[in-house]
């Protein structure tokens, strides 16, 4: 957990777990825990620009992030340096679990991102999906995954999307 002096907003370190590893861990404010949602605010926590060709991530964005404890997703608003808003990245993930100052979640390859404007919504990384072996392994897990992925895109399209985040 990283350090807080009396008047700093709670701190969580974000842990992203891919097939078993670390993938990245980055230190966020902690905005809401109400037990089930979890909402951190954090800097972009990548090296330098990534360009999706959609979306660019660079230095000086900020995400708000919301994870759940009984949701396989977690969704990611995205607003530049001057706070206008790009979008939101979806991950498809287990559950949250959160404890001794972590929110630990495990990356199950498929992702969405939703345009600021609403006219772009894009399923993302299926192929990595389906070359993790999950849907072998943990059918289950693999169903649970596709099933948020579904719901996730039904709810970009048909406008309700922000509610998720209320």
């Amino acid at each position: 957990m990283s350090a807080n002096s009396p008047d700093s907003p709670p701190q969580l370190d974000i842990v992203l777990v891919k097939a078993g590893r670390t993938k990245i861990r980055y230190p966020a404010e902690l905005l809401h825990d109400d037990g089930t949602h979890v909402t951190v605010r954090a800097a972009w926590a990548g090296a330098g620009v990534r360009d999706f060709g959609f979306v660019r991530f660079e230095p000086g964005d900020v995400f708000t992030e919301h994870y759940w404890r009984d949701r396989w997703y977690a969704v990611k608003e995205v607003r530049g340096p001057e706070g206008v808003l790009k979008g939101w990245y979806c991950d498809i993930t287990r559950p949250a679990a959160v404890s001794e100052g972590e929110l630990v979640v495990e990356d199950l390859d498929l992702d969405l991102w939703r345009s600021a404007d609403g006219r772009a919504v894009l399923r993302l990384d299926e192929d990595e999906f389906a070359e993790s072996g999950l849907e072998t392994t943990d059918p289950q897990a693999a169903a649970a995954a596709r099933a948020a992925l579904d719901e996730l895109e039904l709810r970009a399209r048909e406008g309700d999307f922000e509610a998720l985040l209320a």
